[in-house]
């Protein structure tokens, strides 16, 4: 009995969720237990502030490059200081009106985990698994952080 709790626990917590958000409207309906999410949007400084308050657990933001270059200081600034990390990169062939959330199959995760235990480096495990799972190096190695190296 013990060891089908364990093994259910072990593979949710090898999965990951980032939630996409597409809308300023929708970071007020948002679950306050999100932890990483997705802005498919050019959010403002007052955007920034109102979904690390709509989301108190918040542990990453992952936007599109090209957002990424326009962004703020300030807003920068403010995701560092709450301790909220900024990714870069995109959620390739989500399609946000099937499932609100991109998920990350254990399957990848233990694909990294195994290139580390293969004595790869981070550089080597990052450049392969862009190239086989098209996840930006930023979510990769974040990836890594807080779920391989934890």
């Amino acid at each position: 009995m013990i060891t089908i709790i364990y093994k259910y626990f072990k593979s949710i917590r090898s999965t990951m969720k980032l939630r996409v958000v597409s809308s300023k409207k929708e970071i007020n309906d948002l679950n306050r237990n999100e932890q990483v999410v997705h802005l498919a949007f050019r959010a403002s400084n007052m955007d920034v502030m109102s979904l690390v308050q709509s989301c108190p657990r918040l542990r990453a933001v992952q936007i599109p490059p090209s957002y990424h270059e326009t962004m703020s200081r300030a807003a920068q600034q403010f995701l560092e200081i709450q301790g909220v990390q900024l990714l870069k990169g995109d959620v390739w062939g989500h399609r946000k009106d099937i499932d609100e959330y991109y998920t990350i199959s254990d399957k990848i995760i233990r694909r990294i985990s195994s290139l580390m235990a293969e004595g790869n480096s981070i550089e080597e495990t990052v450049k392969r698994l862009q190239r086989e799972t098209k996840l930006s190096e930023d979510l990769i190695r974040y990836i890594l952080r807080e779920q391989v190296m934890a």
